[in-house]
Formats: C-alpha cells, sequence, structure tokens
C-alpha cells in the first residue's frame, strides 16, 4: 500500500524565479544559458504575432546538425587525438542515449573538457576510479553537436548518423494570457499575476491544453491565473532535438531584439528543457530522474529589457544555480 501511495503522489519539484535587466552589468543570463549543456527542447511563445520574422526564423532552421554515433567506446574519449581535434576547441557535447541515469551507466562530455561518469556499482569497482556514492539509487549511443565535417569524418569507422533538430510552429487564436508586470514577480492582487502562476500557465500551453476550464472538458479543469487578457493570436515555436548552449544564446538576443521596434506584445517568452536522463543539469551539479527526471529554465523578456528567470529541478537535484 505504500508503495500505491507514492505512486499516486504529485512529483515535487523546485523553483527558483528572479528578475533583472539585460542591460545590468551583473545580470548572470548567459552564463546560466552557457552553463546548462544537454539540451533537447527550445521553445518561445509571442503573444500579438502571426508570423516569424526573418531573423527568428533563420535561426530556427539553423540550430542543427547532431549526430549518433553507435556503439562508441568510452575509451575513445580520452585519447590525444580526440581531445586535439574536439575538447581542445571548447565547444564539444556529447551525452548516452536512451539509457536510464538511474539505473544505467551513463556518460556526459561537457564543453569544459570534462568528463561526467555516472556508474553502477559493478562498473566503477572494475573501473579502480576515484569517485563519490550518486545520491540516486538506481546501448551506448553516444550523441554529439559539433562541427558536421569533422564529425562525419573522425567517426567514420563507427555507426554515424547526422540528425536534423525536429521544428513545430503554431498560431494560437484567441488565447487568455495572464496580465504580467516587470517589476512584480509576486504579483499584486487583482493587477498582475506572479512568476509561479505563469509558469504553470506556460506548462499548460506547451502541452496544448485549454486554459478555459470549460465545464464539458473532461481532460484538464485548468484555468488561466487571473488578471488575464485575450490576445487574438500568439506564435509559438518548439525545436527539439539535441541544441547546443551557443545555439540559445544566440536566440535569446534575438529575442530581446524583438522590442526594437514598437511591438503589440508586452512581452515573450523562451523555455529551454534539458535531457531527463543527464547525469547534470546546471554545470556539474548531479541530476536524478526518480519521477520527473526535469531541469529546465524559462526567460520572460519584457518589451523594456527587464526579465524574469525561471529555473526548475526535481525536487532532490540541488537547488538550480
Amino acid at each position: 500500500m505504500a508503495t500505491l501511495r507514492g505512486l499516486r503522489e504529485t512529483p515535487r519539484h523546485l523553483l527558483v524565479c528572479e528578475k533583472s535587466n539585460f542591460g545590468h552589468d551583473k545580470s548572470r543570463h548567459r552564463h546560466l544559458v552557457e552553463t546548462h549543456y544537454h539540451n533537447y527542447k527550445v521553445s518561445f511563445l509571442i503573444p500579438e504575432c502571426g508570423i516569424l520574422s526573418k531573423e527568428l526564423k533563420n535561426l530556427v532552421m539553423e540550430t542543427g546538425p547532431y549526430y549518433f554515433v553507435k556503439n562508441l567506446p568510452l575509451y575513445e574519449l580520452i585519447t590525444h587525438e580526440f581531445i586535439n581535434t574536439f575538447v581542445k576547441k571548447g565547444s564539444c557535447y556529447a551525452l548516452t542515449y536512451n539509457t536510464n541515469i538511474d539505473e544505467d551507466n551513463t556518460v556526459a562530455l561537457l564543453p569544459n573538457g570534462k568528463l561526467i561518469l555516472s556508474l553502477d556499482k559493478d562498473t566503477y569497482e572494475e573501473t579502480g576510479l576515484q569517485g563519490r556514492p550518486s545520491q540516486y539509487s538506481g546501448r551506448k549511443i553516444m550523441k554529439f553537436s559539433t562541427e558536421e565535417s569533422v564529425m562525419m569524418s573522425y567517426f567514420s569507422k563507427y555507426q554515424i548518423q547526422e540528425q536534423q533538430p525536429k521544428v513545430a510552429v503554431s498560431t494560437l487564436r484567441d488565447l487568455q494570457c495572464p496580465v504580467l508586470q516587470s517589476g512584480e514577480l509576486r504579483g499584486e492582487a487583482e493587477a498582475s499575476c506572479s512568476a509561479p502562476e505563469l509558469f504553470d500557465w506556460l506548462g499548460a500551453v506547451f502541452c496544448g491544453v485549454d486554459p478555459n476550464n470549460e465545464p464539458n472538458n473532461f481532460i484538464s479543469t485548468y484555468c488561466c491565473p487571473q488578471p488575464s487578457t485575450v490576445v487574438e493570436k500568439a506564435y509559438l515555436c518548439t525545436v527539439t532535438g539535441f541544441i547546443v548552449a551557443e545555439k540559445i544564446c544566440i536566440l535569446l538576443e534575438q529575442l530581446c531584439h524583438y522590442f526594437d521596434e514598437p511591438k503589440l506584445a508586452p512581452w515573450v517568452t523562451l523555455s529551454v528543457q534539458g535531457f531527463a536522463d543527464s547525469p547534470v543539469s546546471w554545470r556539474e551539479s548531479e541530476h536524478g530522474f526518480q519521477k520527473g527526471g526535469e531541469h529546465l529554465y524559462t526567460f520572460v523578456i519584457f518589451n523594456n529589457l527587464d526579465y524574469w528567470l525561471q529555473m526548475a529541478v526535481g525536487a532532490n537535484d540541488d537547488c538550480p544555480p
């Protein structure tokens, strides 16, 4: 019975919210993006927008490619040739694919040159390495992202496949959106919604949940937080694949330039989700799956270049940076 009760429990998460301005000297937006290494989904939502600008459209189409290398032995990642060809350039990311972080051996290569090994007990003892116990209990395919021609030629003796991220776009009609004030992170009664309320609302939008709480809707009883406003149309774009931090930095910068000219939209959002079975979330903070495996962040970019930053991980992970 205890097991059944545990399955019914809603997974907890840690949510950290803060606000700043992209023009502030101490703004840490770029550092946060650069140290969230293994990303599989990027979504942005632009209210009062029906057609994407040429600049944003080009960026979306240029987020790839990335590569699958099958049956790659781990020693290939510590050879002098690999280190000189990829690691020393400081822009190579790799992650084992289709492995469960709480059960299987998992490996991640960070762009700073560090190799993270999350090993089961038997493998750890066989390696003879010095490490520390994981705080979590619990088909070696490596997934890379780096230069196209070099990667294909370097791993030509293995089964290597080039992949392109998948892009999904939609125009949401008559979307009920929460009212936000950039200076009120906690919201203000009857005047604006809070950052946690927006976080829940965005999750509903990205999942295609109708936030109107219609009486005949048996799937969801969720409703948009109040106060709210209805926008005639909103543009939603989602890119799924292996997306490196450098590409996300460029996309974030371009979204900031969206307000260079007057727009009807008071804000836009950029949300990034990490691989659920990555051994790390931010920097070298250990990550586990357990009931959810989430580690993600969202920027809410206001037309005065203030921003809200929301970071979320599972309840057993370290607090986001």
